[in-house]
């Protein structure tokens, strides 16, 4: 293509339906998602065990036939147009496959190859340095730590130069402070200009990197925003306040406005910015006749909002 995609990847009404068998019904693991991932995102992809993630990045990636619909990846049809779609994404799995008896070298030189990458064109030591491998170029893989096997794993990915990559569950079962050290790496290749999809259990990961999240559930999208959007979505907050004074129990005004007492002076209140604002909730306070010594508020957060979506069926 002459031009660059608006979009990275771009699904409509990409459906997937397992076939059963004598034992097992048939299974509809997507059910119509629309969904477009915009050219320089970093994008979340999040959901439940078995809401269908895997197999929509599966599909994307050539692994698993979709049965009905349309998913491109930089323009290009996974189905019509496979060779260049291909190319244009690169997946880090959760697994760790790796050959244990190769060296990082050697698995980068092997799977440039396998994607047709001449020799004169492979950015092995370049990406060696980006993933802060250069030291351990040359040993076996079975003797690198687990965070550098992680780290290898999304050199791999990189060595065609895909414009997309594709990130599933990247810091399982790592330390926070590798964690972090992946956060940072993935910054630094979405601001060399790589769209980013991003799957993960961790919702503070996601509420840390991604620019827009998506939440799949039972095979369907219930939510597709910005991520500050998102955390607007819900229209709940919480205030705590300690009044300056013991009290022992709470006055029956605030009682029936929903507070809730904590012994000696402390006092919580869930309300809905939307309705009332905290001049309101503060002054129903100082009306009982109480002074406020200190307070605090509370945001909604990510998880919150994962979970209401999730409870419901998708849409």
């Amino acid at each position: 293509m002459n031009t660059l995609p608006a979009q990275a990847v771009s699904i409509k009404g990409l459906t997937k339906v397992y076939r059963g068998s004598k034992h097992f019904p048939p299974k509809e693991a997507l059910t119509g998602i629309n969904l477009d991932i915009p050219r320089g995102s970093i994008f979340g992809l999040l959901g439940p065990n078995g809401a269908g993630k895997s197999t929509l990045i599966n599909i994307l990636a050539g692994l698993v036939l979709k049965t009905s619909g349309e998913a491109r990846v930089w323009g290009y049809e996974v189905a019509g147009q496979s060779r260049m779609a291909r190319a244009s994404i690169g997946v880090v799995p959760q697994e760790l496959n790796l050959d244990a008896f190769f060296t990082p070298r050697e698995l980068l030189e092997v799977q440039a190859g396998l994607y047709g990458v001449p020799k004169k064109e492979r950015i092995t030591d370049e990406l060696l340095a980006a993933v802060d491998l250069t030291s351990k170029a040359n040993a076996y893989a079975r003797t690198l730590s687990g965070g550098m096997r992680r780290r290898l794993m999304v050199a791999k990915a990189m060595v065609h130069n895909p414009p997309v990559l594709v990130l599933d569950e990247p810091t399982a079962g790592v330390d926070v402070e590798l964690r972090r050290a992946l956060w940072a790496y993935v910054r630094k290749l979405n601001e060399a200009g790589t769209t980013v999809l991003l799957t993960t259990h961790y919702l503070e990961e996601a509420q840390e990197l991604c620019d827009r999240i998506a939440i799949i559930n039972h095979g369907g999208l219930v939510a597709n925003d910005t991520t500050q959007n998102l955390l607007r979505h819900i229209d709940n907050k919480r205030i705590t306040i300690t009044v300056d004074r013991d009290l022992a129990e709470i006055p029956a005004t605030l009682r029936e406005q929903g507070w809730e007492f904590t012994p000696p002076r402390q006092l919580t209140l869930h309300y809905k910015p939307s309705q009332s604002g905290i001049g309101k909730v503060l002054a129903a306070v100082q009306a009982s006749g109480l002074g406020i010594a200190d307070l605090s508020t509370e945001e909604t957060d990510l998880e919150d909002i994962f979970l209401q979506l999730t409870k419901r069926p998708a849409v």
